[in-house]
């Protein structure tokens, strides 16, 4: 292959969004991944990641939710291929918890569309939710869920139409600048060379951004999917994706669309993990029961029969926000890191950004809040 102009490590959600944008853009690119195309090893697989706009871990993050909207759609126009299910999302929790005033202060600075819920109006209408009388719920009409598999795939497929070529079962070792361009060394004894690099390593940030200074912690999290023989879970009955703020954490889940019935997971808590590669893939024994006590409590009709399991990575950030910006040692490397659990709802747009930065070194998205900036110029940055 002639020498790409850009390469982009890591093709999980968001390196296979920016592969997208920057063969969309004409550029020579070539992809380089670890692991096969959609793979279940690190955080964008599991089916399904729920998307929102109303957010409550920052205003900020709303206008480029919005853009994410967009260019999702437009993804499915490209592949033909539904990936977003707008069936709405139902948050509920004390009025004071994070949840609902971050959704309210979101919702009121951008305007975006609630329904405010009391107890009395939130039983009618999700027959399966038990919930307390002092509880409130907030529905987002536009909410809804991601296929993430597909999602990653049509992403990819889009890139290689548009001429991308990838490289998978390759473990990019290090990169190095030089004079002319940027050097990717990969476990093979390959070598590699572009005049741009985008950087999207997931829980393998620390591999190829410890110089940052910025400490990433990587968690381990559970999905669970179980059986339904009630109808009020169903999304074809009505029930959407939802969200709960209780005393022991924060839970989400999604309807029950196929065979395998309602998923849910805690957002909340984690274990945390020093190698990526060799993480256990078994059920946790407390994970289980804080589940099962969540659905217990407030979904109470779920079944008892797990259908599956599965595990995925957080990367945390010390403050929980993400990491997009230039590398401070070569500006002509972008990268994104410490999405800390929320965000693949933006990988689409998150794409845009780093091919944006690369490319032309600047973005005109709302992205300067998320800038390496913020923990250079605070005196100490690890958790």
């Amino acid at each position: 292959m002639a020498q790409p102009e850009v390469i982009v490590l890591g093709l999980g959600g968001v390196g296979s969004a920016a592969l997208h944008h920057v063969a969309s853009r004409g550029k020579r690119v070539l992809g380089i991944d670890r692991f096969p195309d959609g793979h279940d090893r690190g955080s964008s697989h599991g089916q399904t990641r729920v998307i929102r706009q109303a957010y409550f871990e920052h205003p900020d993050y709303v206008p480029l939710l919005r853009e994410a909207y967009r260019w999702w759609h437009r993804l499915e126009a490209t592949v033909d291929e539904r990936l977003f299910h707008q069936v709405g999302l139902l948050q509920v929790g004390s009025p004071e918890g994070v949840v609902i005033s971050g959704v309210r202060q979101a919702a009121q600075t951008h305007g975006v569309e609630i329904e405010e819920l009391d107890a009395d109006a939130i039983r009618p209408r999700f027959p399966g939710v038990a919930v307390g009388a002092d509880d409130v719920g907030l529905f987002e009409p536009q909410a809804g869920y991601l296929m993430v598999e597909r999602c990653v795939h049509a992403h990819l497929r889009a890139a290689r139409q548009a001429g991308a070529q990838t490289l998978t079962d390759r473990q990019a070792v290090g990169w190095e600048s030089t004079p002319t361009g940027v050097v990717v060394r990969t476990d093979g004894g390959e070598t590699f060379c572009a005049d741009r690099l985008i950087l999207a390593p997931g829980a393998w940030a620390g591999d190829l951004l410890g110089d940052l200074g910025v400490q990433l912690r990587v968690l381990r999290k559970h999905l669970h999917w179980y059986a339904v023989d009630d109808s009020a879970y169903q999304q074809a009955n009505g029930f959407s994706t939802f969200m709960f703020e209780v005393p022991e954490g924060i839970f989400y889940g999604f309807p029950a669309f196929d065979s395998l019935g309602l998923k849910v997971a805690e957002h909340t808590g984690g274990e945390r993990i020093d190698d990526p590669l060799n993480v256990s893939r078994s059920p946790d024994p407390e994970d289980d029961r804080r589940v099962r006590d969540f659905l217990d409590c407030y979904l109470p009709y779920v079944g008892t029969e797990r259908t599956r399991h599965a595990t995925c990575l957080y990367t945390m950030s010390p403050d929980e926000h993400f990491l997009l910006d230039r590398h401070p040692r070569d500006e002509r490397v972008a990268f994104a890191a410490g999405l800390s659990g929320h965000g693949f709802k933006f990988a689409s747009v998150l794409g845009q950004a780093l091919a944006d930065l690369a490319i032309d070194g600047g973005s005109e998205l709302p992205i300067d809040f998320l800038s390496l900036r913020r923990f250079q110029d605070r005196s100490a940055v690890n958790v």
